[in-house]
């Protein structure tokens, strides 16, 4: 009898997996597990430095303030940008008069489309640090609201000039049907 063939067999060899390196977040630091004693002093080092940032907040300026300084300052500032190249924000605080709420520290600016409103709540950041530090008070918010009072068309056709003349003065009625005038 003749002996079977012998086929050796090929088998792989398993990789050896290290543990899944947990990913960084947003800073760059990497992530804790919630179990671990890390974990408990990154939060405990996180409660203290809260802390701090509100007893240095408490100890910041909080000086009153009228509202003649604000705008003196606002129109300063609007200035300031308006020559440094940012036009566009300087133009929505040139809008309206801020206003200066009851509260003594809340400045109200109203503008005339929510499009405005985002783009100059996006760029509000440095205002406001601005009038904190020339006004010596910490508290200093700006809020914005929208105003869009539906504008009135514009006359294009003569028909519609007609109307809107009509509309300021009545008395062009009265001249058109004198001179027996077509519109």
């Amino acid at each position: 009898m003749q002996p079977l063939p012998v086929k050796e067999l090929e088998v792989e060899k398993p990789e050896v997996v290290a543990p899944p390196k947990p990913e960084p977040t947003d800073d760059g630091t990497p992530r804790v597990s919630a179990l671990s004693l890390s974990s408990i002093l990154k939060k405990r080092q996180l409660q203290e430095s809260q802390q701090s940032i509100q007893r240095h907040a408490e100890e910041l300026p909080r000086q009153s303030f009228t509202e003649t300084d604000m705008k003196l300052l606002w129109n300063k500032f609007a200035q300031r940008l308006s020559d440094g190249g940012k036009k566009i924000m300087a133009t929505y605080m040139q809008i309206n008069d801020p206003i200066l709420d009851a509260d003594g520290v809340t400045i109200r600016l109203e503008l005339p489309n929510e499009g405005s409103k985002a783009q100059f709540d996006n760029e509000k950041l440095e205002l406001v640090g601005y009038l904190r530090g020339k006004l010596h008070n910490h508290d200093i918010t700006v809020q914005t609201f929208v105003n869009e009072e539906v504008a009135s068309r514009h006359a294009f056709t003569p028909e519609e000039k007609f109307e809107k003349l009509k509309a300021l003065n009545p008395a062009i009625e009265t001249l058109r049907k004198l001179f027996d005038l077509d519109v």
